[in-house]
């Protein structure tokens, strides 16, 4: 299956989001518990919420998006396009963005709780370096959708990457 650029949009979106935002919760945590059970379900609480916010603000905002596309569409027709074959590539056009950023938003989560789960020691530091690589990753997917630099993009998400973890390192949560 190809993917267009619209769900490319939506994957990096998504992962980025999920990445960073959980990866804020790990650390915040674990600058307050030691106890990784404590840390990973505070972290799939936070996945979780963000998942289903991404995917249902993306489901809210394209149905706003794509609607007022489809009634500017009907003024010059003079007819309504309710139950057109049009109508219903809208909709799935929606559905299909909003499950891949959601989607996306869950699986980036992940990649920062995954150290917790599967090692004892060095969690936190392995979270961290494994989230900055998925970065880098993402950065080099992100080039090639642009089809700009691959490098001058991965350079960027791993600098927003070590940015998020220099801000909540720096808040001392203790």
């Amino acid at each position: 299956m190809k993917l267009d650029h619209e769900q490319g949009r939506y994957i990096i979106l998504g992962s980025i989001d999920g990445i960073l935002a959980v990866l804020g919760v790990v650390i915040g945590t674990s600058h307050v518990v030691e106890d990784p059970s404590i840390i990973i379900n505070a972290a799939l609480g936070g996945a979780v919420a963000l998942a289903l916010t991404n995917g249902i603000g993306s489901y809210l905002a394209e149905s706003a998006v794509e609607y007022g596309n489809l009634a500017e569409l009907e003024k010059p027709l003079l007819r309504s396009l309710e139950s057109t074959t049009l109508e219903r590539d809208t909709k799935k056009k929606i559905w299909n963005d909003s499950i891949t950023h959601g989607g996306s938003s869950l699986i980036g989560s992940l990649i920062p709780i995954m150290p917790f789960v599967l090692f004892d020691t060095l969690s936190l530091e392995i979270a961290i370096i494994l989230s900055i690589s998925v970065l880098a990753i993402l950065g080099v997917y992100s080039g090639k959708l642009a089809k700009q630099s691959l490098i001058k993009h991965a350079v960027r998400m791993v600098g927003l990457g070590i940015l998020i973890v220099l801000a909540v390192t720096s808040l001392g949560l203790q």
